[in-house]
């Protein structure tokens, strides 16, 4: 079974096809370099950005995989949460290949896609967690079986990676680097830094549920840079950002240690765009490893949003008989089900 995967949720154009046991014949991505300016994500650019990369993307997987839309068994896209004109951009275009070439339409959860990312790469059996942590989203999951997923935690303001966005943005950093990416620069920059030098909060360390919480954090570090003279902040960069960095990774491996201590579950899987983030992933697999359990995560280029993630997710629907119908909607706020499909 081979199938062919749309990705436009945000600011990344994607296409990719996967066949069987969710192996990727061609990952394509395109990312949107003119948000830099806005030191953000503006949904209007990226929408008209889809509009012009959409198709040259899509060509680009099919050639890469040699392979022709004929020889496709299925369309799965992103249907949603996610920005709406990008959403509707990628729901477009798997609708019109779909009816042109006569073939079935799977709309995907954006999130089960970040789940189905350590699939692609690992051998993992259910039931395990999943620690989706993102731009977007900040999520732990029980995953009972494929298609069946239990939230057990959430972010109850700024997820992780809007966190890290937002400081490296307070920080000054972000219009220097011409980047959007305000993880990898804050983490590069905290790699040379003492993460203990600043004691900025944990919050929620105390409380029982699985939430998480980082706009306290985020304002922590704003009150700590603002006495603060230009000189002075410049050479205390590298400590601010380690201990932001540190703050952050220790509110991610504790929730997610006491998730596995209620559920019993000794398999985690580490998933999304602040995944690929180098302490987070030694963090956790240290801890994980001492209580005797085992942590996945995908290569760096599956952390980010791609369209091999929703090939995949979109072979299992298709594999069990599910797709979905040519009147399907973009659902920005798409919330993940308990039986998700």
């Amino acid at each position: 079974m081979l199938v062919l995967g749309i990705e436009t949720s945000c600011d990344e154009t994607a296409a990719a096809l996967v066949g069987d046991a969710y192996a990727p014949l061609a990952n394509i991505i395109s990312s949107q370099a003119e948000h830099a300016l806005f030191g953000g994500v503006v949904p209007e650019l990226a929408s008209r950005a889809h509009l012009r990369t959409a198709v040259p993307v899509v060509r680009a997987a099919l050639a890469a995989a040699g392979v022709g839309l004929a020889q496709v068994d299925g369309i799965a896209v992103t249907r949603g949460p996610g920005l709406v004109g990008s959403l509707i951009v990628g729901l477009s275009l798997a609708k019109a290949l779909a009816l042109a070439a006569g073939k079935p339409l799977i709309g995907v959860h954006h999130l089960e896609g970040h789940i189905f990312s350590n699939l692609i790469e690992h051998t993992l059996a259910p039931p395990f967690l999943t620690l989706l942590v993102s731009g977007g989203h900040t999520e732990l999951l029980r995953v009972a079986e494929l298609g069946r997923y239990e939230r057990l935690g959430r972010t109850r303001d700024d997820a992780a990676g809007e966190a890290f966005d937002k400081v490296a943005k307070l920080l000054g950093l972000l219009p220097e680097s011409g980047s959007v990416m305000g993880g990898r620069i804050i983490a590069e920059l905290a790699a040379t830094g003492n993460p203990r030098a600043i004691g900025f909060p944990r919050a929620l360390e105390r409380d029982q549920s699985l939430d998480f919480s980082f706009s306290g954090l985020k304002t922590a570090v704003l009150n700590y840079v603002r006495p603060l003279s230009a000189e002075q902040r410049q050479a205390q960069l590298p400590d601010i950002a380690a201990s932001f960095q540190e703050a952050v990774v220790d509110a991610l491996v504790g929730k997610t240690l006491r998730a596995m201590e209620r559920t019993g579950i000794a398999t985690v899987a580490l998933a999304g765009g602040v995944a690929a983030n180098r302490r987070l992933r030694a963090r956790l697999e240290e801890a994980v490893g001492t209580r005797g359990g085992q942590l996945f995560y995908p290569s760096p280029v599956l952390c980010t949003d791609n369209a091999a993630m929703i090939a995949a997710a979109g072979l299992f629907h298709l594999s069990q008989g599910r797709s979905s119908g040519l009147d399907l909607d973009a659902a920005p706020r798409l919330s993940l089900s308990p039986t998700h499909g």
